[in-house]
């Protein structure tokens, strides 16, 4: 412990009777001068008790900043307890030392004047009709099972000269149909973004082609535990290639900066870590979203954002062309992923609207997309399909419900609809950082209804998610 640090009298005494004698000194000189008038005594007494009172002064305002001063906190130390083993023994001694804890702290490693580590963790259960929301029953079902959906690490940066960067990668498990396993670490978004001019950011690397609204929110921030079927089925996904983007009315005008936003990409079109093209084509992506309305509506905060999508690729035999999910139909209505057989020629376009009005929010999006062939192999088709989707805090910030209706036309056979409701409770623990999540999926295909000799035509799943991020 350390003393407490008080006046310090001793050293003030004696400057209070060095004061003092002087008075007396002074004084006495002034009565000693007999050949002196009363009036030069007076003076030199006046001086005299000026320059006390002004001494007095200045020995108070020593002793207030003396009595302001907290005695300094001395270094915190930490108890450890470490384990060692005494010889020719069985058994271990445990001690406690006392050790100072050094912090931990992290060095760019080039010349970032900004730099964080972060990611997230999502684990489900899920049961019943696994997956059958995405087409998988019958031939491609699957059974009930605890799944680490997400396991993410980011490392992102930002330097002076207005260049950021961001790393991530994904340690989730693979959905195949074989015995999957977790056998390594694959890469997500990779990519380093010019944000010298808000009306023309550049971007070189990999990320989600600019392509529909719930394809483009964060994993961490979606209302519902997985993405509709569509976004899915029709979403290019992520893509290697270069974008130009950004908000052509900050300068002009910085009040409606958030009005306009744009983004064009030129892109491999292969999917996420194929650091080749499929031929000598690229996928061009575009995507135009308008904020025209954010205010207070209802004396609630709310706001209004439309957008639209469009992207056209040509591709070679062998591309998956719904890498995220499943777009073919097989022979029981159930659906699996899309590799060409022959060359193609795709459009598709989308529509999404989010209107916010304080604790309420409603979703909406369309896709369209167009597949015709340039060869023999398959026929053209055009699937198609859509969401709508509300949310509310029954607790503000803390307990929210959803609900969520969607569908999807593959368009491949007659009657290849499927459909599927979400019903959903989330349950913000600390905000997106920890939240946990509960969903019913009830599904049912047309096909199946059609042809009953499949099988049932309704199915129902349960979904529970933890989410920690970090």
């Amino acid at each position: 412990m350390l003393p407490t640090t008080k006046p310090n009298v001793r050293r003030i005494a004696p400057r209070l009777a060095g004061c003092i004698l002087c008075f007396v000194i002074l004084s006495g000189h002034t009565a000693a001068a007999e050949t002196k008038s009363d009036s030069e005594r007076l003076e030199k007494l006046e001086r005299a008790v000026e320059l006390l009172q002004k001494r007095n002064t200045e020995l108070e305002q020593e002793v207030k900043s003396l009595k302001k001063e907290k005695p300094s906190a001395s270094a915190p130390l930490a108890a450890e307890k470490r384990t060692h083993f005494v010889p020719d023994s069985k058994s271990s001694v445990v001690e406690t030392t006392t050790e100072e804890k050094k912090p931990v702290y992290v060095v760019p490693g080039a010349a970032e004047y900004k730099l964080s580590l972060g990611g997230y963790l999502q684990a489900n259960f899920e049961g019943g009709d696994v997956s059958a929301f995405e087409g998988r029953f019958g031939l491609t079902a699957l059974k009930d099972r605890f799944r680490l959906r997400r396991a993410r690490i980011t490392l992102a940066g930002d330097y002076k000269e207005q260049f950021e960067f961001k790393v991530e990668g994904d340690f989730e498990q693979s959905d195949g149909l074989a015995a999957a396993t977790r056998t390594g670490f694959s890469s997500t978004d990779i990519f380093i973004n010019w944000h010298a001019i808000p009306e023309a950011n550049f971007k070189v690397g990999q990320w989600k082609a600019p392509f529909g609204l719930e394809n483009l929110t964060p994993d961490a921030s979606i209302f519902t535990i997985e993405r509709s079927l569509p976004t899915g089925a029709i979403v290019p996904e992520r893509q290697l290639g270069v974008m130009l983007w950004g908000k052509p009315l900050t300068n002009i005008a910085p009040e409606q900066k958030d009005l306009v936003t744009y983004y064009a990409g030129v892109f491999n079109g292969s999917g996420r870590n194929f650091s080749v093209n499929d031929n000598n084509q690229f996928m061009y992506v575009g995507r135009l979203e308008l904020l025209p309305f954010k205010g207070t509506l209802m004396g609630q905060d709310a706001s209004l954002k439309i957008a639209g999508d469009y992207f056209f690729s040509r591709d070679a035999i062998g591309t998956g062309i719904s890498p995220a999910l499943n777009l073919r139909v097989g022979a029981d209505g159930s659906l699996s992923s899309y590799t060409l057989t022959s060359p193609d020629e795709r459009h598709a376009y989308s529509f999404d609207a989010w209107l916010k009005i304080g604790p309420f929010d409603l979703i909406a999006e369309y896709f369209h997309e167009n597949v015709r062939p340039l060869g023999p192999t398959f026929n053209e088709f055009d699937p198609k399909g859509y969401y709508v989707q509300g949310s509310y805090f029954l607790i503000p910030k803390k307990l929210q419900a959803v609900v969520k209706w969607e569908s999807l036309d593959p368009n491949q056979v007659a009657n290849d609809n499927i459909h599927s409701i979400t019903g959903g409770l989330n349950y913000y623990i600390h905000g997106d950082a920890i939240k946990v999540m509960a969903n019913y999926v009830h599904t049912w295909s047309d096909f199946r209804e059609a042809n009953p000799q499949f099988g049932t035509d309704q199915f129902d799943e349960i979904i529970l998610r933890l989410q920690v991020m970090f």
